[in-house]
């Protein structure tokens, strides 16, 4: 739990400790990574980046757990609400602007901080990354070649060109098999050997939050019940008159697709809020299985009462030392 502070006591305060090295917030969904990088900000004159790819989406609010402007508290949020539904996220082009974002809040004598649970989006704003090309071409007759034949035989396809991959990728992630394919057929190596080294492009701290495993599936049960008490269904009217399901990225968002089937009537309410529960909760195993090797982020409890202090004590002394 964070104890949140008036944004006026530290108005003015200068010279923070991790004053021109970034900071990093992240961790697996609803450990509150969002609401510490509000506070930190405000202890540290910062401004922040989003790190969550579904969070780059227009009108995705309730069903990414998106701040609301008071809940922002007068920090300065960068990389929200930049994509139409119907525009595909990229990887490449979020870093390109995130890399510009973080630059110019240092430029700016502020710290820039880093918030968000999509492991390849913060690696690629934050670490040694060089993005391989796309081929319009390749990427439609893969697609193509996906609806005829079905996701399992491309990926028998992946394990044999790039077993590595494979088994980093998750089994039904069309999406991912299919870019990990056009990778290897433009360049002739493997996806895998694109993956981003362990080297920051600038001085970062990383600060990891983490539950233990029960305590998180309660968070996650009970955030999926507050999106439909919240009126999930309804923004996800409003979306799909705005193209949702044309959005190949937006569309497959965790809760979206299972509010999608609902509004069809294909499932229950009770299903849909079932489904979205045990999805998210998988997807934070995923989470945590990509952060957890990285050996520079220093990890927290997120439940800790002192979170805070003890965070901005961390930033203190690893960029004092």
């Amino acid at each position: 739990m964070i104890t949140t502070s008036d944004p006026a006591e530290h108005a003015g305060r200068s010279d923070p400790p991790t004053r021109g090295a970034i900071v990093a917030i992240v961790g697996p969904t609803a450990t509150g990574k969002s609401d510490l990088a509000v506070e930190v900000a405000l202890r540290l004159d910062g401004e922040v980046v989003n790190g969550d790819a579904m969070q780059l989406y227009r009108g995705m609010d309730i069903g990414t757990a998106k701040l609301t402007l008071a809940e922002r508290r007068g920090v300065a949020h960068h990389q929200l609400d930049v994509l139409d539904v119907t525009q595909e996220a990229s990887v490449a082009a979020y870093q390109q602007r995130a890399r510009a974002d973080l630059r110019a809040i240092a430029q700016r004598d502020r710290t820039p901080i880093l918030a968000g649970g999509s492991g390849l989006y913060v690696r690629a704003a934050l670490d040694r990354l060089d993005i391989p090309p796309t081929d319009p071409a390749v990427r439609a007759r893969l697609e193509a070649e996906l609806g005829e034949l079905g996701v399992d035989a491309l990926r028998a396809r992946l394990l044999a060109v790039d077993p590595v991959a494979a088994q980093r990728i998750e089994a039904r992630n069309d999406r991912r098999i299919i870019r990990a394919l056009e990778v290897h057929e433009i360049t002739g190596r493997p996806f895998s050997a694109s993956m981003p080294a362990r080297e920051h492009l600038a001085p970062t701290v990383i600060i990891g939050l983490t539950l233990e495993r029960g305590e998180l599936d309660e968070r996650i049960d009970a955030r999926t019940r507050w999106m439909w008490d919240r009126g999930l269904l309804g923004e996800v009217q409003h979306l799909l008159a705005d193209g949702l399901e044309r959005g190949r990225t937006a569309r497959t968002a965790l809760g979206y697709a299972q509010a999608i089937a609902q509004l069809r009537g294909e499932i229950t309410e009770a299903e849909a809020i079932a489904a979205t529960a045990h999805a998210t909760r998988r997807f934070a195993r995923r989470q945590l299985s990509w952060f957890r090797p990285d050996p520079r982020i220093h990890w927290f409890p997120a439940d800790a009462t002192d979170l805070v202090d003890r965070v901005l004590e961390a930033l203190a002394v690893t960029h004092n030392g």
